[in-house]
């Protein structure tokens, strides 16, 4: 066989193995979040019915990933040993973030605070496939659409709305991506330890990232991905320990090694005849799906390959002595960057023809955020928690085994650039803007899961051999190590109430609450919408409504005049200018002066508008950006006077507490 075809054979076997996996875990999480909907659950924040299922739930995926782990170990049923760990991962996924929420139509947060924006903009690409301003009409999205359109197609599939969709396809996705993450891992290092590894950060991701979907699909791929970097940039001459004394070939590349060897150890299968194009490749396509899917995670990623790059030359120099050697360095890491461009442009291409052309826009002030987390260094290491105790073993195991170890210089470096970018951040508060460093800590904390689940298992082999390997030493690591994960485990409800009980007190699309109380002024969006389009005649993304009930936005697919914040908006629309000129509107006197404003606006005027009625006439709650203070907006209301609307050229409806006017001509 010649050295290009078995590479070919692998990356054929990896794709398929991916394609496979990803169908397990979306008929278990379809399988598992359907059955949960065909029972009337108590609400989880008042009652322990749906906790003790949850529970139950991961006992049982528990059981499937040390199922998976022995029949690795053992070296049978390969096959089912993977299917034991993509239905554990899958399902655990499910249940974990399923069961609690089974009583609500709506995921973590509800439709509150950033969910508002994140469900609107589902919401606009569910109605329809062509990339468009979550807010906005007749300019090109802002905010990567990846995570969206895929959402957005998921619920075309289903018939189901934006704002419905949302929680399972958020948890479907999670539930997928955990079992890709597992395929990478298993590409990497040997089959049991990547089984054991992709269980600890699938549920740290549940923990600590899964209310911000998108993001937390590239949260759990962080590790590996940053292994594959280095596996490409770092190809040393002299032989790297990288498992309990053993050590990885001259060469050899991370991505084409084989992942069922002893003690953890890279086994080469490819040699140097791969050249590390294969890790390129993937690093590549993990920063593409970053751009596509959340910008802040695509710099952190950039920024650790780019110091993956500087120290892989400094390594490569200092064992070559020549500066030739620095050239395979920096022509993969232009590979890497071009791959990752093409698909970037997917979403963003649009957007930056528009900007380039010179349209007119504001500065944007989505990193003018500064809350306490992000003016302190992050220590995971040192909370008295299961996650802490975890990180804190990743990180004396890094420290350990950064100079002998591949996976740890590539974690230490992911954990050394988490740190410069909070270090930045600081700095940047100094020029009026932050760069959000505070987003990060669930990124660190997987890194530092990550390698604490390597320490553990190095660390208790080590303690194992230097105490005479006594047979029942095993038995009680195992224990320990059970143990410890379902503590954790168990407790990610806990850590997620907050969350999980907004989503049963905000009131959904169907205008209910999920924990029976009176639902809120969301229930009368559904009359609202059923006048807009009666009074209006056009289809709902062909209407510019100036509302500020923004969530009405989240769950009708109108387009709006003005955005929630400054933060969410698109710089292309002049947040600043649009609300200059709504107050300039609330001074005029007479509806022929109301009508020439509409008509002379600089953007597209509105059609209808949904006020609140006040005391001295029709109401907006609007927004204005006041960093740095925290927080960093300042709510304060216009009034818009009754007699602008006493015409025939507007209709004028009450709703419950709202008042819909609508532009007849």
């Amino acid at each position: 066989m010649t050295d290009g075809v078995a590479p070919a054979r692998r990356t054929a076997s990896a794709v398929g193995e991916v394609a496979l996996g990803a169908l397990v875990a979306v008929v278990v999480a379809t399988v598992g979040l359907y059955a949960f909907s065909l029972v009337q659950w108590p609400a989880f924040n008042s009652s322990n019915v749906t906790r003790a299922l949850t529970t139950l739930g991961q006992v049982v995926a528990a059981a499937l990933f040390a199922s998976s782990i022995y029949l690795y170990r053992i070296r049978k049923w390969p096959w089912f040993a993977r299917l034991a760990a993509w239905v554990g991962l899958s399902g655990f996924v499910t249940v974990t973030l399923g069961m609690p929420l089974a009583a609500t139509k709506l995921y973590l947060f509800g439709i509150s605070v950033d969910q508002e924006f994140r469900t609107e903009y589902l919401t606009r690409l569910t109605d329809s496939a062509s990339l468009r301003d979550m807010t906005y009409v007749d300019i090109p999205p802002f905010y990567p659409a990846g995570w969206f359109w895929l959402g957005g197609r998921v619920g075309n599939l289903l018939g189901m709305d934006g704002w419905e969709v949302f929680k399972p396809y958020a948890i479907g996705l999670l539930a997928v991506t955990s079992v890709i993450g597992f395929v990478l891992w298993k590409a990497l290092i040997r089959s049991d330890w990547a089984v054991a590894v992709s269980a600890v950060t699938t549920a740290l991701v549940v923990a600590y990232a899964s209310p911000e979907a998108y993001s937390a699909v590239i949260v759990l791929l962080f590790a590996p991905a940053l292994l594959l970097a280095w596996g490409a940039l770092h190809r040393p001459v002299t032989p790297v320990t990288d498992g309990v004394g053993a050590a990885t070939p001259v060469g050899i590349n991370v991505a084409s090694s084989r992942s069922d060897g002893k003690n953890g150890t890279f086994i080469p299968t490819g040699g140097r005849a791969a050249g590390g194009w294969g890790a390129v490749v993937g690093t590549g396509l993990f920063l593409g799906l970053a751009a596509t899917f959340y910008t802040l995670y695509l710099g952190l990623a950039a920024f650790t390959v780019v110091l993956m790059a500087l120290f892989a030359a400094v390594l490569a120099y200092r064992e070559r002595k020549t500066w030739r050697a620095l050239i395979p360095i920096a022509t993969k890491v232009a590979a890497i960057a071009v791959i990752s461009g093409l698909i970037a442009a997917t979403v963003w291409l649009p957007y930056l023809i528009d900007f380039l052309r010179g349209a007119p826009s504001t500065s944007g002030t989505a990193l003018h955020y500064l809350p306490e987390a992000g003016a302190t260094l992050p220590f995971p290491m040192f909370e008295f928690s299961m996650m802490g105790i975890l990180c804190l073993i990743g990180t004396i195991w890094v420290a350990v085994r950064f100079s002998s170890s591949r996976r740890a210089q590539a974690l230490g470096v992911g954990v050394v650039a988490v740190y410069l970018w909070t270090l930045l951040s600081m700095a940047a508060t100094a020029a009026g803007t932050t760069l959000l460093s505070f987003r990060l800590e669930a990124v660190l904390i997987v890194l530092l899961g990550s390698a604490g689940v390597f320490g553990f298992l190095e660390g208790s082999h080590a303690i194992y051999q230097a105490i005479n390997e006594p047979p029942k030493f095993r038995i009680a690591a195992v224990v320990v190590a059970t143990i410890g994960a379902m503590a954790f485990a168990q407790n990610i409800p806990q850590v997620l109430q907050s969350e999980i009980t907004v989503a049963y007190s905000d009131t959904d699309g169907d205008g209910n609450r999920a924990d029976m109380r009176p639902p809120s002024a969301v229930s009368y969006y559904r009359e609202v919408d059923d006048a807009l389009t009666e009074q209006t005649g056009r289809p709902r993304d062909e209407t510019v409504l100036l509302t500020a009930d923004t969530s009405f936005l989240s769950y009708y697919p109108y387009f709006g005049f003005q955005g929630l914040t400054s933060h969410y908006a698109n710089p292309l629309a002049q947040f600043d200018q649009r609300a200059d000129a709504i107050e300039r509107w609330t001074e005029l006197e007479t509806p022929d002066q109301m009508i020439e404003a509409l008509d002379t606006s600089q953007w597209r005027a509105p059609d209808a508008f949904l006020f609140r009625r006040g005391a001295d006439g029709y109401t907006l709650r609007l927004a204005e950006d006041v960093y740095p203070n925290d927080p960093n907006v300042r709510r304060y209301t216009v009034t818009f006077p009754e007699s602008l609307f006493e015409d025939p050229r507007f209709t004028v409806t009450d709703i419950g507490p709202f008042a819909l006017v609508v532009r007849t001509t």
